[in-house]
């Protein structure tokens, strides 16, 4: 089924494999992923992720068979939504978050699709949500959480960049904020003074914008400790360039902390 483009929400194809099961949802945007998606979709099969939440795969356009059916199906993803209209990593959350709540879905819990992070984890993320919490950040630095191979520049960039001032905007501390493995409950993402589906979310500001929002109206937010496993060796996988990767998220950083995302 094709859904038209919308405010707020990209134009999209969803293939659904099954009726909604449960009562959260695992996002997972990627494109041209390879052998990494199949291998986290391997890993959650086997921790048996598919018995507390339906997994939905929000791809970009990939083209290299990452998402061909049969194989999806096998490892109990429960639907396929394909971006068709413009925008990267946040046009295809908004999409997944659109069509997350339409379903009905009390939280949704996200995580990249390049099998870095402990996807086995899902269940401690929805244990968080159950209690009341409306954000839920995943953190390798925290104590129970494990940070392996991470490049150094990573380290220190999120620890005395990112981390501070993402902390300072949402006036809570957080350690670990350009990790994008997370959970939202649908009663943050559907309040009036959010409004995650705006076009201006076209690549990382979503992220960003999300990490402060919840304590800035009030909401409940707590971290959680996860693991995050880069290669020991070969490239990093990543889809933010050294310098104008990082350049961009920089200005998105100094936009949310001016508040310019807000509604």
């Amino acid at each position: 089924m094709i859904y038209a483009k919308q405010p707020g929400v990209p134009e999209f194809e969803c293939f659904e494999y099954s009726d909604k099961k449960k009562d959260y949802a695992v996002l997972i945007p990627i494109i041209n992923e390879g052998d990494r998606i199949i291998k986290e979709l391997q890993r959650a099969f086997k921790n048996n992720v598919s018995d507390y939440a339906d997994i939905i795969i929000c791809d970009g356009g990939s083209t290299d068979g990452c998402t061909e059916e049969s194989r999806l199906r096998d490892l109990n993803v429960n639907s396929l939504l394909i971006k068709k209209s413009a925008g990267k990593q946040g046009a295809q959350l908004r999409m997944g978050i659109w069509w997350a709540l339409q379903r009905g879905y009390n939280g949704i819990i996200t995580i990249d699709g390049n099998n870095k992070d402990s996807i086995e984890d899902v269940p401690e993320f929805i244990d968080k949500l159950k209690e009341g919490y409306d954000l839920i950040q995943g953190s390798r630095f925290i104590k129970g959480g494990k940070a392996i191979n991470t490049p150094f520049i990573r380290t220190v960039s999120v620890k005395l960049i990112h981390a501070p001032i993402i902390s300072l905007t949402a006036h809570q501390h957080f350690t670990d904020t350009t990790n994008a493995y997370r959970a939202y409950s649908a009663r943050y993402l559907r309040d009036e003074r959010v409004k995650p589906l705006r076009d201006i979310f076209m690549t990382y500001e979503l992220l960003a914008y999300l990490s402060v929002r919840a304590t800035q109206i009030g909401m409940k937010a707590c971290e959680i400790p996860v693991t995050r496993e880069y290669p020991a060796t070969g490239k990093t996988p990543t889809k933010i360039s050294f310098f104008k990767g990082n350049s961009e998220l920089m200005k998105i950083l100094i936009k949310n902390a001016f508040g310019a995302y807000n509604p």
